[in-house]
């Protein structure tokens, strides 16, 4: 009796499990069955998602999205889960996300309710302002200031449909060159081929902080729109969302996520050992406090 009532315990067992398998769907199940979770992240979004001067990631959003391939492992009983990283540009980050190529995207992406008709997003883990850097000795004060000058922006951001938004509604004219990536987009206005690079402001501090002279540039106070940043994920995939909202909440919600915040935003960051100083803002403390995935 006893040898009996193993074997139909081992053939319970065996049964739960492949109806675990079977109901896996989306995401979780691509993963389960190759084995490997693929990471898209940025090269040059400092301190979200980066390269070190080993050409390793690294940053905030890394961090946080390390947090969501643990909770993976542990939810598909993969301890030796294989996570590849996939290097994504702004331009290239969605459909890369959409075919498959890449299952999470790790990095500085706004959460907006046109990109929510393509993707998915988890929780909020940055707001920012879309704004301007400029030299000190531009003479630039304002949006308004850069009538008829050259700009450049980041090709694939939310940055350039807000710009062309306020040309249109201020009168002005600017001709915008764009950069493959936010390092590009920074490197024309040090080289003065324009007189601004329009960005999220915590991105513009990234660069001018790991620039050869920080002190000769500026961020505008105005501001073209307030923004929240999110991981992304594919529309229409409840389990992984329902893994990643239940992961990045609970971050927020023990207070943990004041720890990575302080890491990347209040002390020295690699390469360079650059404090960006950037305190949490009340829009983002609140983030922290309800987590929520709200598009602007």
């Amino acid at each position: 009796m006893k040898t009996v009532s193993l074997i139909a315990g081992i053939a319970a067992l065996f049964v739960s499990a492949s109806v675990s398998a079977q109901d896996l769907a989306g995401t979780l199940k691509k993963i389960k069955e190759t084995g490997t979770i693929t990471i898209g992240h940025r090269e040059s979004s400092i301190p979200f998602s980066y390269l070190d001067d080993k050409q390793q990631p690294i940053g905030y959003a890394m961090d946080l999205c390390m947090k969501v391939v643990d909770a993976v492992k542990a939810e598909l009983k993969l301890p030796n889960l294989k996570v590849a990283l996939q290097p994504v540009t702004s331009s290239n980050r969605i459909p890369l996300l959409q075919n498959g190529t890449i299952d999470l995207e790790c990095g500085s992406t706004t959460n907006s309710v046109q990109r929510q008709q393509q993707v998915a997003f988890g929780p909020t883990y940055f707001v920012i302002n879309v704004t301007a850097a400029v030299k000190k000795t531009s003479g630039v004060n304002s949006l308004t200031d850069l009538n008829g000058k050259n700009i450049s922006t980041t090709s694939g951001t939310t940055a350039v449909p807000l710009l062309k938004a306020y040309e249109k509604t201020k009168s002005i004219d600017v001709k915008e060159i764009y950069g493959k990536d936010h390092a590009e987009s920074f490197l024309l206005l040090v080289e003065d081929r324009v007189s601004a690079f329009v960005m999220d402001d915590i991105l513009l501090a990234g660069q001018i902080a790991n620039a050869k002279s920080p002190a000769d540039f500026k961020i505008l106070g105005e501001s073209l729109r307030q923004e929240p940043y999110s991981m992304m994920l594919r529309k229409d995939d409840p389990q992984f969302k329902a893994l990643i909202d239940k992961t990045i909440s609970g971050v927020m919600k023990s207070g943990e996520i004041e720890k990575i915040y302080a890491k990347w935003f209040m002390s020295p960051v690699p390469p360079k050992g650059v404090n960006l100083n950037f305190p949490q803002t009340p829009p983002l403390k609140d983030a922290f406090r309800n987590p929520n995935d709200k598009g602007v």
